[in-house]
């Protein structure tokens, strides 16, 4: 019991992770939509890089590249809330139910995971190179949060063994 308890505590750490995060990037709308905006514009990067070619000057592009991140976090952190909410509601139910439940779970865990890697590390890391900049880097940050998601859906995914009576 305490495994799958601390499988649903994590989880809903994911989901309340989530909810602030989404809950921040509206409420201080600007000074997230800046950081969106300066790594798009590649404004930051190295001096006379060759990637420049890729950089997006339209702030409507801006928008719509952060109301989608916004968008991804608010779907990731429900599927969390419902995931851990239905696992809460299985605690005591047998291995392969309780198994099969954890699909929102994985699939809410698997979002984020791909949020961070996909649109954080790859698309405005590599393809935007973020790296590169000083101010608007986010690399750290992305991979840190990659790695906790990572860890916590293996940890989410792996079968509890039932006592033998």
């Amino acid at each position: 019991m305490i495994v799958r308890l601390s499988k649903c505590a994590l989880l809903l750490g994911v989901a309340v992770y989530f909810s602030l995060v989404a809950l921040n990037n509206t409420a201080d709308y600007d000074s997230n939509y800046q950081f969106m905006r300066h790594v798009l514009m590649m404004d930051s990067t190295f001096p006379g890089n060759h990637g420049m070619w890729r950089a997006l000057r339209q702030p409507w592009i801006h928008t719509a590249f952060y109301l989608s991140v916004i968008a991804w976090e608010i779907v990731t952190g429900v599927l969390c809330w419902w995931g851990a909410i239905r696992l809460l509601s299985l605690l005591k139910a047998p291995s392969s139910v309780f198994q099969r439940a954890k699909a929102v779970a994985v699939v809410g865990l698997t979002l984020g995971c791909l949020l961070w890697f996909l649109a954080f590390l790859s698309v405005g890391g590599e393809w935007f190179l973020m790296w590169q900049s000083r101010v608007w880097n986010g690399q750290d940050a992305a991979f840190r949060m990659f790695t906790v998601l990572a860890i916590i859906l293996l940890y989410v995914t792996t079968p509890e063994h039932e006592a033998n009576p």
